[in-house]
């Protein structure tokens, strides 16, 4: 009996795919998420340098202007191709996931009077810490101790829908790579 709830994995050249290709995809598989893995690698290609340097675009002067202050990235970001913007959505959401543990979120819970959590705060916390940059980012994962409980900068999360709605004039629909959801990442909350 062949199981047909099981991943299909496809391996097509570039150059193979076009609308009848694609067409066919969609009446065979509907409206499944389909992942497209690379086999190599594009000079162009983001990677986590670019993203800090994304991040470091951040204008601080623009302060209480929350669209202002990530413009600068959104920009850049929009200036990049739309491969880009997914990837830099990817490297945001597995570095949110990584301060997505209980032991970030320990300072949270230890000033709440009944111990518990806002998740959308802890959430924006986390976003905060990325916004600072590389170097605090990393002073963060490396101290826990030393997660923030009062800066949070929501917007972060925008950047990349953000720029791809500048570049292409269409709603930004994209599944991270992590799920950066408050208690996603269960091995730190284990």
């Amino acid at each position: 009996m062949i199981d047909h709830n099981t991943d299909t994995t496809l391996n097509i050249n570039i150059d193979s795919l076009d609308a009848s290709f694609l067409n066919d995809l969609k009446k065979q598989f509907g409206s499944v998420n389909l992942e497209i893995h690379i086999q190599k690698r594009p000079d162009n290609w983001l990677i986590e340098e670019d993203f800090w340097k994304i991040i470091d675009l951040l204008d601080w002067s623009k302060s209480g202007d929350s669209r202002s202050i990530i413009q600068p990235a959104v920009q850049k970001l929009a200036e990049m191709p739309i491969a880009n913007i997914h990837q830099f959505q990817d490297i945001l959401s597995e570095k949110l996931w990584l301060l997505d543990t209980q032991i970030y979120a320990q300072v949270f819970i230890d000033i709440h009077p009944k111990g518990r959590l806002s998740v959308d705060d802890f959430l924006y916390a986390r976003c905060a810490v990325i916004a600072e940059g590389k170097a605090y980012f990393e002073e963060i994962l490396q101290h826990p101790e030393k997660m923030p409980q009062d800066i949070i900068f929501e917007p972060l999360l925008n950047i990349a829908s953000a720029a791809y709605t500048l570049k292409t004039k269409k709603e930004f629909i994209h599944t991270p790579k992590y799920n950066y959801e408050t208690y996603s990442n269960e091995k730190g909350w284990a």
